[in-house]
């Protein structure tokens, strides 16, 4: 993954070059991080922005998604996603990233708990994030989507100069 803007992941972020996180930035923000904003299109070109929690795992972004949402609607006529994680409350305390992509569905939907060696470690993860449990809770109702940006940009309002 490259911090990019809109010209594709050979570019690299323009603008706030100075206010952008690292990688390990970055990547310690993301996995400390609990809840996104997730935006998805419809067959209409109608947005969608929602809430979500999530986990990341230092490669891609994990998503829990209840499969009767209008999110999993949408993405499984376009799988075109960016979230955003963000997190601040002043002005200059303001720090996130926009990750941007193609959803991927794994495993099965809804989840009962069937084993799928690829969600070992984001359930394993998202356990201990949210329940403070070593195993996933699995209700019937939610599924996994994956999300391996193609591009991300980042900004940390903490290291703009002040004065």
């Amino acid at each position: 993954m490259t911090e990019t803007t809109n010209g594709g992941a050979a570019d690299t972020q323009r603008r706030g070059r100075r206010i952008m996180m690292t990688a390990g930035e970055r990547d310690a923000f993301l996995t400390m991080q609990r809840t996104c904003r997730v935006a998805t299109v419809s067959g209409d070109g109608a947005p969608h922005v929602g809430a979500l929690w999530f986990v990341w795992d230092g490669t891609a972004l994990w998503l829990y998604s209840l499969t009767r949402s209008k999110r999993w609607r949408h993405l499984r006529n376009d799988p075109r996603i960016s979230v955003v994680i963000d997190d601040g409350e002043g002005y200059g305390e303001l720090r996130g990233a926009e990750l941007s992509g193609r959803a991927v569905f794994v495993g099965e939907a809804p989840c009962t708990g069937q084993p799928c060696p690829e969600l070992d470690a984001p359930e394993r993860l998202f356990a201990s994030k949210y329940f403070g449990m070593e195993s996933m809770p699995h209700d019937g109702r939610h599924a996994w989507l994956r999300l391996v940006p193609d591009s991300a940009v980042s900004w940390d309002f903490r290291k703009m100069p002040t004065g």
